[in-house]
């Protein structure tokens, strides 16, 4: 005797349009986070604030520190003495003449130790040259407010 179920059978199915939502949902949230983060190039400085700061892309740009001791950083690395920096400014300049500088200097830092930095990027051939300032329209974010 061949008893058969009140219930109808149905074969499983696999629904792929709600997966390819939640795949371009995540691909989405992937790039929108990758494109926010902030690639910092410079050493971790107590940048002084100021109320005329405009967040600028930074993309290819040169980065020199200086930190409150007035010990002078290309990009992270740290230089013996202003000259060696002046030697690093001058290949990266026979390189890219066009290349964005942003001057970094800790807030404590002596005035003379940024105007020493500024001569040797003036000395290379660097003109266009932007300050990093903390601006007081976005606390926390790192701005530039060119000079």
């Amino acid at each position: 005797m061949n008893v058969t179920s009140p219930i109808p059978k149905k074969k499983a199915r696999i629904e792929i349009i709600p997966l390819i939502d939640i795949m371009f949902f995540l691909l989405a949230s992937f790039m929108m986070v990758s494109l926010s983060q902030v690639h910092m190039k410079g050493i971790k400085v107590n940048l002084p604030t100021g109320q005329s700061g405009e967040t600028q892309a930074k993309r290819d740009y040169i980065s020199v520190s200086v930190d409150s001791n007035g010990h002078a950083y290309f990009d992270k690395e740290e230089m013996k003495d202003y000259d060696q920096l002046t030697t690093i400014l001058k290949k990266v300049h026979d390189e890219n003449p066009e290349a964005k500088v942003f001057v970094r200097g800790d807030s404590n830092t002596v005035h003379g130790n940024i105007i020493r930095v500024l001569d040797s990027l003036r000395s290379v051939g660097f003109y266009k040259v932007a300050f990093e300032i903390k601006s007081e329209a976005a606390k926390g974010v790192p701005s530039m407010g060119s000079k």
